[in-house]
Parts: structure tokens; sequence; C-alpha cells
């Protein structure tokens, strides 16, 4: 999609569209103020209503869309909800005309404007017979802005739109498309942007000894690959910002097999490591001044006669050894050696990983917030404004050796799962057990936020992108001096 900026719409423009913000809708004319009324449209955030006018021989389509209080995120939502009703509506270009929107600076038209990108990913891909009143349309959209030019962080918006809209391409992507070798594929552009790409093949992996994480993938004829991506915009030899994301391309639980319904979405189950690729590009598409990597553990966990059995111990790259109960619990698998391979090779100061880890997460907080879980109170600190100011929420939830006696194994050093209560802190405190001292920690388990079945604020149902603005901004706000 184009978006332009201009000093004031055109005249001759056939689709025109007026911001206003809650309880705005009194001061417009009389012909949107009619409108307004007989819709109940009163500026809630996101809200859409819409006339005809006839100017001369031409017919005018208006819209009204609400900006709610004036928030970045209400804007945002505005800016989504626009091209969401005129994405296959037929209309190529709208303009939006703050004329009506009360005191507006080039933040607001900033936030208007990133909404209304980050809305427009769509996969089409395999639709063959898409009828052509499904097809998109918009192509365009040109903003009414103060002085008429691009506001400033519009090129950094950009980028980070591009960061989302490749992790919600690679979580969308069916499992017979996407899997360990071609999502390595895919992420080889970034080289384009800078990024350094590093990529461990079986072979590698196993004189490393990830015993934890090939366990997870020898069940699978897809051959498993940890990718590392460097970025480095920061001050040399500075320590890195690392971000480890689980990349199961497809879970059907292994021996431990799920049930059948609802199957087919584990294709989003690599949505942690989804986010670190996307965050990647955003960073580096932005040229961010920090050093950071990206690092993703590749597996596909399948049911064969080679499969790992519950019961079975592996020895990970650590040296701890892990007794595996339930083969469903996969995640935390690869996640361990590819934190102790993180900091072995990179010794990085802060970790933060991300992982589609639990169905308890899910049961706890909806779809509304992510899990947080930190060793540190300065980096949870940090993690949550970055989540309020990017829209992709956390929400904390303890770490405490009292949990650690119920993944305790009688044959092992650990368990990889433990009972039904406390799931999500069980996997948590696993995890935490491959952390170095002294190295700043946050898990973050966004079960519920890699995927949606209903709209969101700045995307429709389905991949969501979730932690790719959240991680770039945790960056931005205490990385870049």
């Amino acid at each position: 999609m184009d978006i332009q900026f201009v000093a004031q719409i055109d005249a001759s423009a056939d689709v025109v569209a007026f911001p206003v913000r809650k309880g705005g809708a009194s001061a417009l004319d009389a012909l949107l103020g009619a409108a307004a009324a007989q819709a109940r449209f009163d500026g809630a955030a996101g809200a859409i209503t819409e006339t005809a006018a006839v100017d001369g021989d031409k017919a005018k389509r208006l819209l009204l869309i609400g900006l709610g209080e004036g928030a970045a995120h209400d804007l945002e939502r505005a800016g989504a909800a626009l091209t969401a009703k005129l994405q296959t509506s037929g209309v190529t270009t709208v303009h939006v005309d703050f004329a009506n929107a009360g005191a507006v600076d080039a933040d607001d038209i900033l936030a208007f404007a990133s909404g209304a990108l980050l809305r427009n990913w769509r996969l089409d891909t395999y639709r063959t017979r898409l009828a052509d009143n499904a097809k998109p349309s918009l192509t365009t959209i040109v903003i009414a802005a103060p002085g008429g030019s691009a506001p400033a962080g519009w090129a950094e918006a950009q980028a980070i739109a591009a960061g989302v809209a490749f992790t919600q391409t690679l979580v969308a992507e069916p499992p017979n498309i996407l899997y360990p070798e071609s999502f390595v594929e895919r992420c080889q552009h970034l080289a384009d942007l800078g990024v350094e790409l590093e990529v461990l093949d079986e072979r590698q992996m196993k004189a490393l000894g990830m015993g934890a994480l090939l366990g997870v993938a020898q069940g699978s004829t897809r051959p498993p690959r940890l990718l590392a991506m460097r970025w480095n915009g920061g001050e040399a030899g500075a320590k890195p910002i690392a971000f480890v994301g689980k990349g199961v391309t497809f879970d059907t639980g292994g021996i431990s097999l799920k049930p059948g319904p609802g199957m087919d979405m584990m294709k989003w189950d690599m949505g942690g490591a989804g986010a670190v690729a996307g965050a990647m590009k955003a960073i580096a598409g932005r040229k961010a001044k920090a050093n950071v990597v990206g690092i993703v553990g590749l597996v596909e966990n399948m049911p064969d006669g080679n499969a790992m059995r519950p019961g079975d111990v592996v020895t990970t790259m650590s040296g701890q050894t892990v007794e595996v109960l339930n083969t469903d619990a996969e995640g935390r698998l690869v996640l361990c050696d590819a934190i102790t391979w993180t900091q072995k090779i990179y010794e990085p100061s802060v970790i933060v990983d991300l992982a589609t880890l639990t169905g308890a997460m899910v049961i706890s907080l909806g779809h509304e917030y992510a899990g947080m879980f930190a060793n540190d109170d300065r980096l949870a600190d940090q993690l949550l404004a970055a989540g309020e100011a990017s829209n992709n929420k956390l929400w904390r939830f303890p770490l405490s050796p009292a949990y650690d006696k119920l993944i305790d194994s009688p044959i092992a050093d650990m368990k990889n799962i433990g009972p039904r209560e406390g799931g999500s802190i069980t996997a948590a405190q696993f995890l935490k057990r491959y952390v170095d001292d002294g190295v700043q920690w946050a898990h973050l388990d966004i079960a519920g936020m890699a995927w949606h079945d209903k709209d969101g604020p700045v995307y429709a149902k389905g991949a969501t992108g979730y932690g790719v603005r959240l991680l770039d901004r945790f960056i931005a706000a205490n990385f870049e001096g």
C-alpha cells in the first residue's frame, strides 16, 4: 500500500474520510452531522459510518472515522479501521481530511498512518478462485498532514510494519510450505539489510550436544535447523541483546499426540521464532543503533518409529539431563539448547525468549496479554513499558524456587513437565535452569497472542504479528541512547 502525505485534500477526491475525536460529531457540518446522528456515531476509536454527497454530476463517498480520545493506540485503530473498511470495497484511493479532528500533530498522523499500513497485510497466495469483489482494491491512502510532508518517524514505522507483516506471513503459512529449512530460506533476504546469518544443521547441533532440541526433531523427516541473525548497529564490541524464539513449525505433540480437532492450527507453534525474525527485520530495516542477535530453534514435532518417547532421558547442551514425560512439552526442550548456545557464542547481557509455550497461559490470560517471567525487576519493567507503548501487552507472573520441586525428576536432573496446576510457571522454571548467572532474562509465553480467531486493533483474524513491535520498542527505548 502507498500512503502519501499532502498539505490539503484535492477538491476532486471522490472518496474522503474525516477522522473525528470522541464527542466531536457536534462540530460537523449539516450533512456529516446528520450521518453521525443517524448512525449513533460518537467518535469511538475505530468506529466508522458513511454517507454520500453529490457534487455537480459526481457522487462522493464520505466516511467518518472515530479517533476515540486521541491516544496513539486510538489513532492506530482508526487508521486500521479505514483500511479494513475499504480494502476490498472497489475503492482504489481514499483521501483523509483531519480538518474536523481538532488539534492534530505529526505524532497523530504517524499513528494513524501506521495503523492503516499494519492492517493492510493479508495472505492470498493459495486462493485461486477469489471472487472479484473479495480481491483487494485499495492501493493508496492520501493523508492531509501538517506541512504536507511525511511525519518524522515514518520511514521507521514502515520498517516496523514490514517486520510485522513478515512475521504474519511466517505464522500463517501452511506447514507443508514452512518447515525448518524453508524458514531459513525465508530469512535469507535479511542479509540485504545488513543482518549477518549463521545456520547450524543437524550434524553441527549433534556435535554440540543439543540432545533436547534434536530429541524433538528426531520423529520428523524434516531436518532441524538453528538460525542466528545478528545486527551490529551499536557500539563495536558491546555485548548484544539476544532474542530467542521457539520455532516448532508444526506440532502434532509427537508420541503424546494432540487431539485431532484444531491440530491444523499448530502451524503457528513457531510464533516465537516468527516474532524474532520479524523483529530482526524491523530493527535492521530502521537501522537501529544497537547490537541485537536473534536465535531461533527450528524443528517439526512428529510421531514415527524414531520419535522421542515418554520416559526417554535426553542430555541438553548444558550437560543437564531431562526426563521427557510428555513429548508435547517440546518447546522448552528446543529453547533450552538454543539459550545455552546463545550464551556460549554471544555472551549477551540480556536474553528475552518468546514461545507459544503453554495452553495454561491461554487459560490464564485469554487473548489480551502475553505472560512474562523475569529474573530481573528492571528488565521486567522495561518490557512492561514496551508492551504498553506497542500495544503488545504483557502481564508478569512469578518465578520462585518453591515451584522447582514440581519438575524435579527421580532419575534425571529434571522432568520436562510438572503437574496440571501452575503449568506456565513450571515451564518458566524449567527454562530458568539454563540461564547463566548474571544474565538478565525474561521468558514471554505468547501462546494466546500469536493467532486470534477475531479481528484485533490493527490486524484481521489470523496471524497477529505479536512480539515484533514489542521487541523493537524494547530496543529503541532502552538500548539506543
